[in-house]
């Protein structure tokens, strides 16, 4: 029996790749983990609580679109953190964000666009889940370069014209994973100029967003609002998997125009898969937190100063603006991944592993991606034994 032509080029996802390079051999010390972004902070203080007193939800069918409370709550949060006012029919609770970014697309990508193939905007490297959901729909992924010559964010304005008008979706990362770059306003601003003449939309993946070094990076839909854009041209993307350490609680939403989520929550209804309603209160209860919120921040402050110092003496390290990963260069990541385990168990990511050959060259062959999730000693004695093995 075959499978769908479109998903017959995919390579193995990153994490059983790099099990198949990393685990037939062995540790070099004791295993370090640094390449999954799941964060090892304390989960909010209120969750069992939370929780307990709202068991009996198990019992009913999860509200389909977000209970009201969790709607209420999320836009509490978008007006205090944006200055956004968003009404709760502009929003939709999410099984995790992954879930949103790949929905979103089959409800709103048309089969055609201007009489030709759809394409959809990805950087390159990026989220695998951007990839698939162009080839689910039907479109042609294109992977748009995100090196240091443009920022580490994409030069979607570089593209021809043509393709341009063909663009149904360009997805973007702010703050960047793997790279950690902030989209500034003026890159926003010149995103949406660029949507409104070539009539997409912008799937902005925000869920770092509260994860920085002193300044907060600025969101598309407080830019969309300062420049008066049409609502419909943006759909924002949130995570407490992030924000609020919380990865297994599956929690995040989706803000746009009310025609897009009307759709997406049209799709919803017939294919979803809504978060519990007991999780959706643990959801209200930590976008209306921010103590928890603060003090993460704080540690993840103090390991980008540790990182500082460990790779400070390197031409090439790049200090990230935010997000919680290292983007290191390297002559060759899976080379470097694979000795880095073999002599000291610290267990990293290649680069390439996001990315997408392009004309014959990977974006992300000459990096390898690091997480700073773990506590700050085991962060410290990872990257210390980093440096010594691949820079000394």
């Amino acid at each position: 029996m075959a499978f769908p032509e479109r998903f017959s080029n995919l390579p193995e996802y990153a994490f059983p790749r790099l099990r198949a390079l990393l685990d037939p051999h062995p540790a070099g010390g004791e295993q370090i983990a640094m390449t999954i972004g799941e964060p090892r902070h304390a989960m909010p203080p209120f969750v069992a609580e939370v929780l307990n007193a709202s068991l009996a939800g198990f019992g009913r069918y999860p509200a389909n679109d977000g209970t009201p409370a969790l709607l209420g709550a999320i836009s509490g949060w978008l007006e205090r953190r944006y200055g956004t006012a968003i009404a709760p029919d502009r929003l939709m609770a999410l099984n995790g964000t992954r879930e949103g970014l790949f929905n979103a697309a089959v409800a709103l990508s048309a089969e055609r666009k201007n009489g030709a193939t759809p394409v959809i905007l990805t950087p390159n490297p990026f989220y695998q889940v951007y990839a698939i959901a162009a080839l689910t729909v039907g479109a042609e992924p294109v992977y748009v370069p995100a090196t240091a010559a443009t920022g580490h964010l994409p030069d979607y304005a570089s593209l021809p014209p043509a393709l341009l008008d063909r663009v149904t979706i360009a997805y973007l990362c702010s703050p960047a994973n793997p790279q950690g770059a902030v989209a500034s306003r003026a890159y926003w601003a010149d995103l949406l100029a660029l949507a409104e003449k070539h009539d997409f939309r912008i799937f902005a993946d925000e869920c770092y967003a509260e994860i920085y070094r002193d300044t907060p990076p600025p969101g598309i839909l407080e830019v969309a609002q300062q420049v008066g854009a049409d609502p419909e041209r943006v759909l924002s993307f949130h995570s407490l998997s992030k924000r609020s350490n919380l990865p297994g609680l599956r929690s995040g939403f989706v803000a746009g125009g009310p025609a897009s989520i009307k759709a997406i929550r049209q799709l919803r209804a017939y294919a979803g898969a809504p978060l519990p309603d007991p999780l959706q209160a643990v959801a209200a209860a930590a976008w209306t937190d921010e103590a928890h919120v603060a003090e993460s921040r704080a540690l993840y402050q103090r390991k980008y100063r540790v990182a500082d110092e460990i790779f400070g003496g390197l031409n090439a390290y790049m200090p990230p603006e935010a997000g919680f990963f290292l983007w290191l260069p390297v002559a060759d990541g899976e080379q470097a991944a694979l000795k880095l385990w073999r002599e000291t168990g610290v267990r990293v990511l290649p680069g390439a592993y996001l990315s997408r050959d392009v004309n014959g060259e990977n974006p992300g062959a000459g990096f390898i991606r690091v997480a700073l999730v773990a506590s700050e000693e085991e962060t410290r004695r990872g990257l210390t034994l980093l440096r010594d093995c691949l820079y000394a």
